[in-house]
């Protein structure tokens, strides 16, 4: 139901990790996900962890999702000295290549415990249908 983008995205995500370094609005990070079909709807899960809703922005344009979060500092005291610091910072966004057997009019979109849920519905010209045969006629009729 979908397509990766750009297959050297992985390998730039692990470098990011590896590196330490935080996406930017002209490089952002790439942000883990899940993608399955749930009986007729398909579904997309964002892990997000610490973004805030207003930092979330999800645009459809055709068949292309796009999903971007910044994550930001929590603003501290002026007596507070970090320690340690490993929680990534920063922008980050994932494109995904919709199929155009979803429904991209009526997605579903759900932030809980830091995961961006995405409920696609299959859309009904792409569900199986039976087609009746009338006898004599020679005419075949969709049903629904």
């Amino acid at each position: 139901m979908l397509m990766r983008t750009d297959p050297f995205r992985e390998m730039d995500r692990i470098v990011q990790q590896l590196s330490g370094t935080s996406g930017t609005w002209s490089k952002p990070s790439v942000m883990p996900m899940d993608a399955y079909r749930d009986g007729d709807e398909y579904v997309i899960a964002f892990d997000l962890p610490g973004a805030d809703t207003e930092a979330l922005d999800i645009d459809v344009e055709r068949n292309m999702l796009t999903v971007k979060a910044e994550r930001r500092p929590v603003a501290k005291a002026d007596s507070v000295k970090v320690e340690l610091s490993e929680r990534p910072l920063g922008v980050f966004s994932r494109q995904v290549v919709l199929a155009d057997t979803l429904d991209t009019e009526r997605i579903q979109a759900d932030y809980d415990a830091g995961v961006l849920t995405l409920r696609i519905p299959i859309a009904e010209r792409a569900k199986p249908r039976k087609v009746s045969i009338n006898a004599g006629s020679g005419r075949k009729e969709i049903s629904g």
